[in-house]
C-alpha cells in the first residue's frame, strides 16, 4: 500500500488547519474575554478609592443538572486515503496514477443537551447536521500536463450523534477551560452529485468517528457562549469498490475534519 504525499501547495495540511483556526480562535476571544470578565471585584487606587466594581455573571450556572443550546460550526474536512497495489504496480510507467485528497470547507448546525454528573464532569449529547465536501485529485504519471488533473467530489448531508464527555476546570471570574472527548456516529441523508464526470467517486452511507477538542466558557449576563475545535478522526474505511479508474487505485478512504464550534447555552 502508498500513502500519498500532499504536496500540492493550494492545499492546507492539517496541522495548517489547526493552527490557524488556534489563532483565529485566540484573536477572536480577545474582546471576548474583556466582555465577560466585565466589572468583577472592587478594584482601588493607591488613595483608596474604588476604581471599579465586578460581577459573576450565572452564579448558580453550575448549580443546575440540564443545559440545553444550540451551536453554529464551520469545518474543514478531507478524506485520508491510501492507495492500492495497482498504484505502486504501475509506479515509473506511463499507467500509473496518484491521488491527492484536498481539504474543503463545510458547515454544521446542531443542538447541544449538557447533562451534569460531577463537579467537573458534564455528558453532552450534540445532534446536528453537517454538509461536506471532500475531493480527491488524480494524477497521470508525470504529472503534467495541467488539465490531465481529474477531480472527484463527494459532497453529502449527513445527520452527526456526537456523545462526548467534557471535563472542565475551575471557573475563574466569568470563564474557564475544558476539554472535550467522545465518539460520532454519522448517518448520510443526501448525496448531492451535480456532474456524472466529478462524481463517480462513491463512500459509504455511514461512518462513526473518534473526536477530541479543547474549548473556553465565557460566562454573560444572560447565556453562555464557548468556542470549541474539535477534531475528529474517521475509523471506517469509507471507499465502496468499483469497476472506474478512481476508486480502483485507492484501497482506503476515512474521514478527517477539524471543527469550530460557536456553542450557545
Amino acid at each position: 500500500m502508498a500513502t500519498p504525499h500532499f504536496w500540492h501547495k493550494l492545499h492546507l495540511h492539517r496541522s495548517q488547519i489547526g493552527a490557524l483556526a488556534v489563532l483565529t480562535v485566540l484573536l477572536g476571544l480577545q474582546p471576548l474575554s474583556t466582555q465577560a470578565q466585565k466589572k468583577d471585584r472592587a478594584s482601588r487606587g493607591n488613595k483608596g478609592q474604588v476604581k471599579s466594581i465586578t460581577v459573576n455573571n450565572l452564579t448558580g450556572y453550575d448549580d443546575k443538572w440540564f443545559h440545553p443550546g444550540f451551536y453554529i460550526a464551520p469545518n474543514f474536512s478531507r478524506y485520508k486515503i491510501e492507495q492500492s497495489k495497482s498504484y505502486t504496480n504501475n509506479i515509473g510507467t506511463n499507467r500509473g496514477v496518484a491521488a491527492n485528497s484536498i481539504i474543503s470547507p463545510g458547515l454544521s448546525v446542531g443542538f447541544v443537551a449538557d447533562v451534569r454528573l460531577a463537579d467537573y464532569f458534564n455528558l453532552r449529547f450534540a445532534p446536528g447536521v453537517s454538509f461536506i465536501t471532500r475531493q480527491v485529485e488524480f494524477l497521470p504519471a508525470g504529472y503534467s500536463p495541467a488539465d490531465s488533473i481529474k477531480t472527484q467530489e463527494v459532497g453529502s448531508t449527513q445527520i452527526d450523534f456526537p456523545l462526548l464527555l467534557k471535563y472542565k476546570s475551575e471557573r475563574r471570574r466569568n470563564t474557564r477551560v475544558y476539554l472535550v472527548g467522545g465518539v460520532k456516529p454519522s448517518v448520510n441523508v443526501g448525496n448531492r452529485r451535480r456532474d456524472p464526470e466529478r462524481n463517480q467517486l462513491r463512500a459509504a452511507d455511514s461512518d462513526i468517528a473518534i473526536e477530541y477538542g479543547v474549548g473556553l466558557d465565557l460566562f454573560y449576563p444572560l447565556f453562555k457562549f464557548a468556542p470549541e475545535l474539535r477534531f475528529s478522526h474517521g475509523m471506517k474505511n469509507l471507499l465502496i469498490p468499483n469497476r472506474d479508474i478512481y476508486s480502483s487505485s485507492l484501497q482506503s478512504m476515512k474521514s478527517n475534519t477539524v471543527t469550530l464550534y460557536f456553542t450557545f447555552e
